[in-house]
């Protein structure tokens, strides 16, 4: 009894926090361009409506709540295998377009890129990223799907923000401590940044140089990211399509085409196509007035 009341208390905490706000503004993302040009391996960065965005916009002092890695429509994925995992647990339409994200109260889930229609976006492409590894990125993320919504690690991640010598050393984050969390857990940007590392993928990777002068890059920690590093990285492009953009007409609708309708054969070789209507009326014109006549009266 005492376990269903902490799991009532719990669902329902997550539905408070979660319950998302009416949209009260025009949106600032051209969602349909969005959605032609995205590619599978792309992080959606999304700016949430919850009280649990507010409080992430509230420790990471960025306006994007949340992030999900786009995999595309199911016949984008290659591997057969995954491709019918992510089959199984999504039994929508085989060509929606699909994200993985993981969500407090839901935990790690496919959900169709429509969702987010009238929300703020950007998307982050990580640069360079060949299509094999951007494949296995998106295997390891759907070897997650059904893990839960780690709250601690979010709790530890404020926590850690906090001026570590000030708070007591049990309220300090146990972020570093050797296997600290449950490892079926995850928060939407780990789980993400953890499948970036997969294939040795660069999002904010500690940098240190050794006395003979080389480079060396370090992994930084998966649980530390939170959705605005992906913006911050060096190694994503950020690619934003404005709702109302500087240069809303397509670029090729502003070429000096001709405007009587000329067709070239070659230079200098150039004429005016006639319609068929056009033709027929020519035809008529052409015609000797005197043979249209019936026999009788030209007698």
């Amino acid at each position: 009894m005492r376990f269903g009341f902490k799991a009532w208390l719990g669902q329902a905490l997550s539905r408070w926090l979660t319950a998302e706000q009416p949209h009260d503004r025009t949106p600032l993302c051209d969602f349909e361009r969005l959605r032609y040009e995205i590619r599978p391996a792309d992080v959606l960065l999304v700016e949430g409506r919850s009280r649990v965005s507010e409080v992430i916009k509230n420790i990471t002092q960025s306006p994007w709540t949340h992030s999900a890695l786009y995999i595309g429509r199911l016949a984008d994925i290659d591997d057969p295998t995954v491709r019918e995992h992510v089959s199984y647990l999504y039994d929508g339409d085989p060509n929606d377009q699909l994200v993985i994200e993981a969500l407090l109260g839901e935990g790690t889930i496919v959900n169709p890129l429509d969702k987010y229609e009238k929300d703020h976006l950007r998307i982050c492409r990580p640069a360079g990223l060949s299509r094999s590894d951007a494949q296995a990125v998106i295997a390891h993320a759907v070897n997650h799907l059904g893990c839960d919504y780690d709250i601690r690690q979010l709790l530890d991640l404020a926590r850690f923000l906090f001026p570590y010598g000030l708070l007591p050393r049990r309220w300090r984050s146990s972020l570093f401590e050797h296997n600290a969390g449950i490892p079926t857990r995850t928060v939407c940007s780990s789980m993400i940044a953890a499948a970036f590392d997969h294939v040795h993928f660069p999002v904010l990777p500690v940098v240190q140089r050794a006395e003979d002068g080389r480079l060396r890059l370090y992994k930084r920690n998966a649980r530390l990211y939170t959705p605005r590093d992906f913006d911050y990285s060096p190694y994503f492009e950020i690619i934003k399509y404005p709702y109302v953009g500087l240069e809303d007409r397509a670029l090729y609708r502003s070429l000096p085409w001709d405007e009587e309708g000329q067709v070239c054969n070659d230079q200098g070789d150039c004429f005016v196509p006639v319609s068929r209507e056009n033709r027929a009326a020519a035809l008529d014109d052409a015609r000797d007035p005197v043979d249209l006549q019936p026999k009788d009266a030209a007698q």
